[in-house]
């Protein structure tokens, strides 16, 4: 199945992509120059360091516990929950348990 044939069919994201111990594994969905879905599963105590992107940036969880730091606000998200990491913001991501999680980004 092409993968264009994959994205017009209803996905089942937790099973889209595995956990890896000490690990961080991601799948791009769509990218474009319009913008980006990619995924992402993050091993417990994995993250990324405070960085900061020229784009908005929507990040949905759908498995496990993230601590998403943005500005230095610190935010706890559970499986359900999103949150918007602002352009040029310094932002940081922690994974409090295992999670997964669909990063969005809009370019302008």
């Amino acid at each position: 199945m092409s993968e264009q044939n994959e994205l017009t069919k209803a996905l089942d994201l937790e099973h889209m992509l595995e956990y890896q111990d000490g690990s961080i594994v991601s799948r791009s969905l769509i990218n474009k120059d319009e913008g980006t879905v990619t995924l992402f599963s993050f091993d417990q105590g994995e993250g990324l360091s405070e960085h900061t992107a020229p784009f908005d940036a929507i990040v949905y969880i759908f498995d496990g516990d993230a601590e998403i730091m943005i500005s230095q606000q610190k935010h706890n998200l559970t499986k359900g929950q999103m949150i918007l990491m602002p352009a040029n913001e310094p932002h940081a991501l922690k994974a409090l348990k295992k999670f997964k999680m669909m990063l969005i980004m809009v370019k302008s």
